[in-house]
């Protein structure tokens, strides 16, 4: 059974534009991930710790995995990049977040959908709002497009590829 999925993706280390753009790559050659939409990249001022900005973004993807297995995949994509958990919200090469699983909710451990903090980020939002406004987010029960207007989004701006 296909299902959507919504991920968001970020970066601060190394050539962020290239890393974020090769992870999606990598995410749709995978068996059973298909990218049915992306957003633009967005830098954003990053939370935690002093660090260099992020660039962000979301995708929308189909999947025939069941959460963990595609947690598991995000999980391992991080890793080809050179993603190591050192400290808590410091700088990453690639950071792949699990953040909606068609309408479901769940709770497990190391797996909550919907992701815990994403409405109240605006960097998770605001890209994902322009990939899927009226996906709505099953604990609130609002779109994203409405949550997107609840959240200080003056610090995220939308980035051009020629300014790489």
């Amino acid at each position: 059974m296909l299902t959507l999925a919504a991920i968001a993706l970020g970066s601060n280390l190394g050539d962020s534009f290239t890393t974020l753009e090769s992870a999606l790559q990598v995410l749709s050659q995978m068996p059973g991930i298909e990218l049915v939409a992306r957003s633009h990249w967005y830098q954003t001022k990053a939370i935690g710790p002093p660090q260099p900005d992020y660039l962000n973004g979301a995708a929308v993807l189909q999947v025939s995995h069941i959460p963990p297995d595609l947690l598991n995949a995000l999980l391992e994509t991080e890793a080809k990049f050179g993603r190591v958990r050192r400290e808590r919200w410091g700088p990453r090469v690639l950071d792949l977040d699990l953040l909606l699983f068609d309408g479901l909710i769940l709770d497990l451990p190391g797996l909550q959908i919907p992701h815990p903090r994403m409405t109240n980020r605006a960097f998770v939002l605001v890209p994902l709002a322009e990939i899927a406004p009226h996906w709505v987010e099953p604990i609130s029960g609002k779109t994203i497009a409405d949550l997107v207007q609840t959240v200080d989004c003056s610090e995220v701006r939308r980035v051009l590829s020629s300014e790489f």
